[in-house]
């Protein structure tokens, strides 16, 4: 599945207002990985963006591990471990407060450009225009949901996911204060 492409220019999207009604009225928060909830639910009450999907990230490394585990790397090398990538994806209005909002969410890669992206996704635009994808991924896997890491590179891409995801609170923070003052 492609994850990833560069990010799109805006264009005009007559449906933001339905499909952003479709896709909160639609949300089960019991559904999202519990260490992103909030994020979610945050981003929920904006009316400028809305989270299309989302997936905090897990680690496998036993066979008999739940593919949607949310234990962190474990400390003891053991070989190998597969990453399920960490991401959100946000349909936004083509409205300043958005063109604001997408311009915040593109400077977030400068936390480590080798480890995090921001672009598009062709089969997420192909539903809903102007979406945009931040993801935590090695570089040299961003068009795949999925790597298998050296152990040493698990601990530095979990580090980099809890950057990330605070880096998305902040932000989260930021916006809901701006909105508020209106």
């Amino acid at each position: 599945m492609e994850t990833f492409t560069e990010s799109r220019q805006f264009v005009e999207n007559p449906r933001y207002s339905k499909d952003r009604h479709d896709t909160l009225a639609a949300l089960d928060l019991r559904m999202i990985d519990e260490p992103i909830v909030d994020i979610i639910d945050g981003f929920a009450t904006l009316p400028h963006c809305f989270t299309v999907q989302s997936c905090y990230g897990h680690f496998l490394w036993a066979p008999e591990q739940d593919t949607y585990s949310l234990y962190p790397v474990p400390t003891k090398n053991t070989g190998c471990i597969r990453y399920r990538l960490a991401y959100i994806v946000f349909c936004i209005d083509n409205n300043p407060a958005g063109k604001a909002f997408c311009n915040s969410l593109a400077q977030i890669p400068a936390l480590d450009p080798d480890y995090v992206q921001f672009g598009s996704a062709e089969w997420f635009w192909k539903r809903y225009v102007n979406s945009y994808a931040l993801q935590v991924e090695p570089t040299r896997y961003k068009r795949e949901d999925e790597a298998l890491l050296e152990h040493a590179e698990a601990l530095h891409v979990q580090q980099r996911r809890g950057l990330f995801f605070s880096k998305l609170r902040d932000l989260l923070e930021t916006q809901l204060s701006e909105h508020k003052a209106g």
